[in-house]
């Protein structure tokens, strides 16, 4: 009998402390969850989103006879539990808008491509990029195939707006997300992409699909973006991929470690004075940084910050020259109160410097 009692006792005691360290934890997570709060409450955007009526990210901005058009990513709202591998991001359309000026209105042309109406897609309608050719414009966009592999798919339209037709199958030798297509002055287009973590970059080390992820060590050379050259047909690349070289000033590769600079998203090529821009996105550090060179294959220097980070986790840009001015165009999770999945699009005035650098903007007023 004495025995049981003293069971009960600690029985009871044992209780007693699990639920005290319950309730500790749970004031901990909502501790958290409150000061996550603050801070979105104390930082303040210094642009409004341009599309307010749905969430989009990832603007691609081009400019085609004359008129301004934007190809962002739509954000739904998921069920899908939060992961790594970013299947939270569900993405099942696209929308075209346009601008005539800016600031100015935004029209939304409906639905440009549907990932039913893709035959080789599973899911996942990432950042997807545009260009146009001898009056056909091409959507390039990334999606996951069938064994969940990203590929990067075509699709066609005459009008800038669309709708969009997609081709029975993917670029072939393409792999991973964010395509972005950039044209030269001589006419050649060039297809920048590339994304780590949920992007599978880091599974294609050996040149063939790794089931697991492979990342360098942090005092070694970090994962490359991708280039390859559009063939005429711009739906085939004339040349299989290469490694994007970004370097420091002394002309050593950036490491895996060097998170402020390394590269992990969002490649975009633009020319300014003869000099071509690779600007991305640092991923984890939440940065839009730049690196030049002298040719589209680089290798790149890198030079610096344009944008700092914004609310949300992710960024993902693209700069464009309208009107006698370049803007940088982006998204934060501001429209959404923070929720990263769930972002807007936003446009900002870019400035260089005489010596051709580009001057770093902060998104918050804080």
């Amino acid at each position: 009998m004495r025995y049981t009692q003293t069971f009960i006792k600690l029985s009871y005691l044992i209780i007693i402390v699990f639920l005290g360290c319950k309730t500790s934890n749970k004031k901990e997570s909502e501790n958290k969850d409150t000061a996550q709060k603050e801070i979105i409450k104390k930082e303040e955007a210094i642009q409004n989103p341009l599309i307010t009526h749905m969430y989009t990210a990832d603007p691609s901005a081009h400019v085609f006879n004359g008129k301004l058009y934007i190809y962002p990513s739509h954000d739904i709202e998921s069920t899908v539990t939060n992961d790594e591998e970013g299947n939270h991001f569900n993405m099942k359309d696209y929308h075209v808008f346009s601008m005539d000026s800016i600031p100015g209105e935004v029209i939304d042309y409906g639905k440009a491509l549907d990932v039913k109406q893709v035959a080789w897609a599973k899911k996942q309608l990432w950042a997807p990029d545009a260009a146009e050719k001898n009056g056909t414009y091409y959507l390039y966009f990334p999606a996951k195939d069938s064994e969940n592999i990203f590929r990067i798919g075509v699709a066609t339209s005459k009008k800038p707006t669309g709708p969009f037709t997609p081709l029975p199958n993917p670029i072939p030798g393409s792999f991973s997300i964010d395509p972005s297509v950039f044209k030269d002055n001589d006419g050649s287009y060039y297809m920048y992409f590339g994304g780590i973590m949920g992007g599978q970059l880091q599974r294609w080390t050996t040149g063939v699909y790794l089931p697991k992820d492979e990342y360098p060590a942090n005092d070694s050379a970090a994962l490359s973006p991708k280039i390859a050259k559009l063939a005429t047909d711009m739906v085939h690349f004339e040349t299989p991929p290469k490694d994007v070289q970004i370097l420091d000033k002394e002309g050593n590769p950036i490491r895996t470690g060097d998170h402020d600079r390394r590269f992990f998203e969002a490649a975009w090529m633009h020319k300014y004075q003869g000099k071509y821009y690779f600007s991305y996105s640092t991923g984890d550090t939440h940065k839009i940084v730049y690196a030049t060179a002298t040719n589209p294959y680089g290798p790149f220097t890198y030079q610096g910050v344009i944008l700092k980070p914004v609310i949300g986790w992710t960024n993902h840009h693209s700069i464009v020259k309208y009107k006698g001015k370049w803007y940088l165009f982006y998204h934060d999770s501001s429209l959404s109160n923070g929720q990263t999945h769930l972002r807007c699009v936003k446009v900002v005035e870019l400035h260089y410097n005489t010596d051709g650098s580009i001057q770093t903007i902060d998104p918050l007023l804080k």
